[in-house]
């Protein structure tokens, strides 16, 4: 079976749940840019949302000045990777969107150093301009391609945060298996890879990525988001074999020690599954187009 097409992620569910009347909100800036129509908008409550198109699903909601503030609950479950990595030296963020996730790992993990990669200049620009972002000494963002840049970096990651949509879709070369070869490829010894995806209600190759997922690493946890259609993907090159109970006190105690404002624990609580068993209902995507089974 040929995948050519991006993976499209149900445009009618994500206006749904993600899209508020523009007479809600003030428009801040809007441009065309080579990879999307970039929207930045602001409610009431000072709060500046990104997308991708003007009735596109929100990509970052950023509270400016306030890195504490994860709005959206898929941001706050994709830091569930720190109770698998606890205290990262090198992080990789590939996706900026409004800088949500890099700019609270630096707030809480001050010596980690955090490099951001997103294949649109015009985003890089906006996150700095409209949504606080900003590079250091730590901090550095890059314009390339993710896949590119993990193929050709020499450096290798603690944690790899995979957040790379377009306006309604995951780009289909950061879903083969070998893209995520190189993801692994780039992490250290006891580097996991934290992934944000939909589920097979909007997003109908949702089988085959987490088959993708398994095929190339030897652990694999997904996590349901309350309130949300994400998954959230937490993938091991070496098996942790980590229980419910026991991630929950780890994940809690993370929490308090870091002064988080949301209980990680909680949200191993809600959407804590082992995926251990292959999902036989997905396909290995490749490259060349076809999906084939494994083994």
């Amino acid at each position: 079976m040929i995948f050519r097409t991006l993976l499209t992620l149900g445009a009618i569910t994500a206006l749904a749940t993600c899209v508020i009347a523009m007479a809600d909100r003030d428009v801040l800036y809007e441009k065309d840019s080579a990879f999307n129509t970039i929207v930045v908008t602001e409610d009431e409550q000072g709060l500046r949302t990104l997308r991708f198109e003007k009735q596109g699903a929100r990509q970052s909601v950023v509270k400016v000045g306030d890195p504490d503030h994860l709005e959206l609950p898929y941001a706050r479950a994709m830091l569930l990777g720190v109770a698998f990595c606890q205290e990262p030296k090198r992080s990789l963020v590939v996706g900026l969107g409004g800088g949500t996730i890099p700019s609270f790992l630096h707030k809480h993990y001050p010596r980690t150093t955090i490099d951001v990669v997103d294949i649109d200049p015009d985003v890089v620009d906006v996150a700095k301009r409209f949504f606080g972002f900003r590079e250091n000494d730590l901090v550095h963002a890059y314009v390339q391609d993710g896949r590119q840049f993990i193929e050709r970096h020499r450096g290798r990651y603690d944690i790899v945060f995979l957040d790379a949509f377009s306006s309604d879709a995951i780009p289909y070369h950061l879903a083969t298996r070998e893209f995520l070869q190189a993801v692994r490829g780039s992490l250290t010894r006891d580097g996991i890879a934290v992934a944000n995806v939909w589920s097979s209600t909007s997003n109908p190759l949702y089988d085959s990525m987490v088959r993708t997922y398994q095929d190339v690493f030897d652990e694999l946890y997904i996590f349901e988001v309350q309130g949300a259609g994400n998954r959230i993907v937490i993938a091991s090159q070496r098996k942790i074999r980590i229980s419910r109970d026991d991630l929950a006190r780890r994940s809690r105690a993370i929490s308090q020690a870091k002064g988080f404002r949301f209980d990680l624990g909680d949200l191993v609580t809600f959407g804590y599954q082992e995926a251990r068993e292959a999902n036989v209902r997905g396909q290995v995507l490749r490259d060349n187009g076809q999906a084939k089974k494994a083994g």
